[in-house]
């Protein structure tokens, strides 16, 4: 009964702490519809406001790891349910831009922390063959609580400060996520043997086989540095490889960038503005849950390795698809963040929401805000765009609200809210009107690529990370390359708009395709099957092999 308990609030941690992750990526796109009007924010002050977040984030990736190594994941998880508290309360107060800011980064932090410490804590808590669904199940999460917020925002769209509710909300998953842990089990020691609340916890959930090799071959207790990371004692440089290359492929396989085409795509086999950004957000998100609980039903039986393999291959199919049909029927993309005020302007999202990667995935984590902010390319716009990884519905999110709103608000002569989107030029007068055939071809590759995403690199990529290293170091390590996960989103986000004014749309997708393709021979070559296997078995088998 004990055993089971611990599951079930397993189970529950991670999902909430997903959950949370998601909705807090997503939320803001549609808040900022309205904090647009109610605090007249100029293009460059939404840019800021939505790469608030991702200042946070990375700046609990550099900081984090050492919390969660020194003072155990549980307390990490529980500091960072306090800290969101205190920045939810913080922007349902706010009565001022700067306020606004201090109230997103205090969010940021927290779910960078909460992510990385949940993946790690779960990991650790229950036994190898429930490892990789419980893990995935942060994901599934992210997923659910990106469309979740994208209800929200759609709810609280015509009401007055909505945008309050909006960020309120959040406090309710964060309550439950803090009650559940608390009846988990607590580490009393930091890092005693090999990590205090693997042994004293997860005991329970281990099988017979498991607990008797544990007392044959006691796993020795260990103690690392940070920079053991880049050393070869017990083959840790090897082991940072294959996480930062997971992480850095992640990211360069065009995730972040993709679904800013979700609305346009849409919107080019014949759906209307308001549909197209309806379909395009709850659809793909709809397909990102979907492939992401078979990931989570998989991972244990079909394994890491063939998931991460098999997903990689149909994401590298899909975006040289892309490629290849916006040759023959070239897609439009506006550049600058006020374009799109003209009043029959289309609300398609070519831009790149803010989504992030959070997460993604996250999770990755990777990936989802409104991206669609994107002036010139000034840092703050990329980082909207950077939380895109994370989900890339999340830009045509914003379109949802945004019509009731903008119908509204243009009436009193506020168009300038028309800066949110990306426009297109009217439907009659696009080059890809005419290509029916080549556009549901683009539409179905691009939902093949959610689904490959969030079947392999999604999940996969934070279940391995939670896997490969030995406890002592855990917490750093996945922290370390978490950072590298920000900072190509960032770098990615930054540079996209540059890139295709430089080599054109579909060789910059065709590009992702190749990268798609060296992604597959690294984890072919690099990345070990660790289903089934307990983390010192997996530790164990890294320090062994060359």
């Amino acid at each position: 009964g004990r055993a089971l308990l611990v599951l079930l609030l397993s189970a529950t941690v991670s999902l909430l702490g997903g959950l949370i992750f998601g909705y807090e990526l997503g939320i803001i796109s549609g808040a900022l519809l309205q904090l647009q009007t109610d605090f007249h924010l100029s293009c460059f002050k939404q840019e800021v406001l939505v790469s608030a977040v991702l200042i946070g984030a990375l700046l609990a990736s550099l900081a984090g790891g050492i919390l969660i190594d020194r003072h155990g994941r549980r307390r990490a998880i529980l500091v960072s349910n306090v800290v969101l508290l205190v920045g939810s309360l913080i922007l349902t107060l706010a009565r001022s831009f700067s306020v606004l800011v201090i109230g997103r980064m205090t969010v940021g932090f927290a779910i960078s922390l909460s992510s990385m410490a949940c993946c790690i804590y779960v990991s650790e808590m229950v036994a190898a063959h429930q490892r990789g669904l419980l893990v995935s199940l942060y994901e599934v999460g992210i997923t659910v609580g990106i469309l979740l917020s994208y209800a929200l925002n759609y709810i609280f769209a015509d009401v007055d400060e909505g945008w309050r509710y909006m960020f309120g909300l959040a406090i309710a998953p964060t309550v439950m996520q803090f009650l559940s842990i608390l009846f988990l089990p607590v580490n009393p020691v930091k890092l005693s043997s090999w990590d205090s609340d693997c042994q004293k916890g997860l005991i329970p959930l281990q099988d017979t086989e498991d607990r008797a090799a544990a007392k044959r071959e006691p796993y020795q207790e260990k103690h690392y540095s940070f920079l053991d990371l880049f050393r070869t004692r017990d083959n840790m440089r090897r082991r940072t490889l294959v996480g930062l290359g997971l992480v850095l492929f992640q990211q360069f396989t065009g995730q972040p960038n993709v679904l800013g085409y979700a609305s346009k795509i849409f919107h080019s086999v014949g759906f209307q503005s308001n549909s197209s950004a309806i379909l395009a957000s709850v659809g793909l998100g709809a397909i990102k849950v979907v492939a992401t609980l078979v990931a989570m039903a998989l991972a244990d039986k079909a394994g890491r390795r063939v998931l991460l393999v098999a997903g990689c291959v149909v994401m590298a199919i899909s975006v040289t698809t892309i490629g290849l049909t916006s040759r023959m029927a070239p897609l439009a993309m506006a550049r600058d963040c006020r374009a799109a005020t003209a009043p029959n302007a289309s609300h398609s999202l070519t831009q790149h929401p803010l989504t992030p990667v959070f997460p993604q995935s996250a999770v990755s984590p990777v990936p989802p805000a409104s991206g669609a902010i994107k002036s010139q390319a000034g840092p703050g716009f990329a980082a909207t765009r950077g939380h895109t990884k994370v989900f890339a519905g999340t830009q045509s999110k914003e379109v949802v609200p945004n019509s009731s709103l903008r119908q509204k608000r243009d009436l009193v002569g506020q168009s300038k809210k028309g800066t949110l989107e990306s426009t297109g030029p009217p439907l009659g007068a696009a080059p890809w009107a005419q290509h029916t055939i080549l556009n549901w071809i683009t539409l179905l590759s691009m939902m093949a690529f959610v689904s490959a995403f969030s079947a392999g690199f999604g999940p996969m990529t934070w279940l391995v990370l939670s896997e490969i290293y030995p406890a002592g170091i855990r917490g750093r390590a996945f922290a370390f390359c978490n950072s590298f996960n920000w900072a190509s989103n960032l770098l990615i986000s930054l540079s996209f708009l540059d890139l295709i004014d430089a080599i054109g749309f579909s060789w910059m997708f065709l590009l992702y395709g190749l990268m798609g393709v060296m992604a597959v021979i690294f984890i072919y070559l690099f990345v070990p099957e660790t289903k089934g296997q307990s983390l010192e078995e997996i530790d164990q088998q890294f320090s062994r092999k060359r």
